[in-house]
């Protein structure tokens, strides 16, 4: 066996585990087998060692990150921020491959194995964000896991010519999932934007993903047409919806008969935890057995000045939104960025365990929930068993 395939990670504490112990990685999976000889050694130093996690809702072509700073302007409206996402993606100078990657590639010095990466399609922009998003993946595919999604930022009914260019996106195999928004309140179109929406991810055998703002009975309107068309064509386990504002907040009762109708369709949800209001109760549905990954949404784009890309953090401010006070309350808030968001994207779980993908980090603490409050420096990001972050800088390629 050559050397490379194996490495052992000595002194390190799963999950901050009071006892040190080695975990032995071949051929990228963890084994509790012993070492083979020649295998490569790495000291922990006794940190503490955490599965990477995925961000399940990102839109990396959107992003400023690294440039100089953009001043904003005013918005209100949905219309009024993709008329800003146009201006910006036009005074930015920098190539739009250049700008997602080093969003990406500073995904994962923070402890990003994936991502769903939201990237508009539309007649303002063609299939540029598809492109380099698609090129900056290419370039990243030793560290991290992308999906695409073709999104429709701009309507898919409103803005005459999206629907050809979704359905090139997907004819083509640049994307992974073809998505759809606000079908009442923005695009004013519930039937045509979900039959659109639909009929291409059935023809092309592709998921789905719609971004649904929409708030109290118009989202559950819009909620409820997307689980029966899920149903009708048997995309069970293909379909998430995000956001979804118009969750939190229902009575106990209607909110459990629901999540069993998402439940029984197979459809995931995903939140970026905005507020306490809007944040989805995360362990109400899963007891339901509905999954809800955890994302980043946009990171220093024309809508907000906010934003880092970093999943740790992101599941500091679950913790915050919900208010997390106990040790098992801040280490949920841990899982749902490491956990839920590799069921979405179909990937292993990385537990740690023998037989799990080697992809974790390591940092300096005393334990998982202080981790979660403290938010620790990544000193170490190992995707496969092969360090690809030390201290903040993306190794090897």
């Amino acid at each position: 066996m050559h050397s490379e395939s194996a490495t052992v990670f000595r002194n390190v504490r799963p999950y901050g585990a009071e006892k040190p112990q080695d975990l032995t990685v071949v051929d990228g999976v963890f084994t509790d087998s012993p070492a083979p000889s020649g295998a490569r050694v790495v000291d922990g130093e006794g940190r503490i060692a955490l599965p990477t996690l995925v961000d399940a809702h990102i839109h990396p072509d959107k992003t400023a990150w690294g440039e100089p700073w953009v001043t904003r302007n005013p918005a209100s409206s949905i219309a009024g921020y993709t008329a800003e996402d146009v201006k910006l993606h036009h005074a930015l100078r920098t190539p739009l491959k250049e700008r997602a990657q080093r969003l990406m590639g500073h995904a994962v010095t923070r402890g990003t194995r994936a991502m769903r990466a939201h990237v508009d399609v539309a007649p303002a922009y063609g299939l540029a964000g598809v492109e380099g998003v698609g090129a900056a993946r290419r370039a990243l595919r030793h560290a991290l896991d992308v999906e695409i999604v073709a999104f429709p930022q701009h309507g898919v009914v409103r803005a005459p010519g999206t629907r050809e260019l979704l359905e090139e996106a997907v004819r083509t195999g640049a994307v992974d999932r073809v998505g759809g928004i606000d079908p009442i309140g923005f695009d004013e179109a519930l039937d045509e934007q979900l039959d659109v929406v639909f009929s291409i991810a059935d023809r092309h055998g592709v998921g789905v993903d719609i971004h649904l703002h929409e708030r109290a009975g118009t989202g559950l309107e819009s909620l409820r047409a997307i689980i029966a068309r899920t149903r009708a064509l048997s995309l069970q386990g293909k379909v998430t919806v995000s956001h979804v504002f118009c969750v939190p907040g229902l009575p106990e009762r209607e909110l459990d008969a629901l999540a069993a109708g998402l439940a029984e369709a197979g459809i995931s949800l995903t939140t970026v935890a905005p507020s306490s209001d809007l944040v989805l109760p995360i362990e109400r549905l899963r007891e339901h057995g509905v999954h809800v990954g955890l994302g980043s949404d946009g990171v220093r784009d024309s809508w907000s000045p906010f934003g880092d890309a970093d999943m740790l953090h992101r599941a500091h401010l679950l913790a915050r939104v919900q208010d997390a006070r106990l040790d098992e309350e801040l280490e949920a808030a841990f899982r749902a960025g490491a956990d839920d968001g590799a069921h979405l994207l179909g990937l292993a779980r990385a537990d740690l365990r023998p037989g799990s993908p080697a992809d974790f980090l390591l940092v300096r603490g005393e334990c998982l929930p202080q981790v979660v409050v403290d938010l620790p420096r990544r000193e170490l990001v190992v995707r496969g068993g092969r360090i690809v972050a030390r201290d903040g800088e993306l190794v090897g390629g």
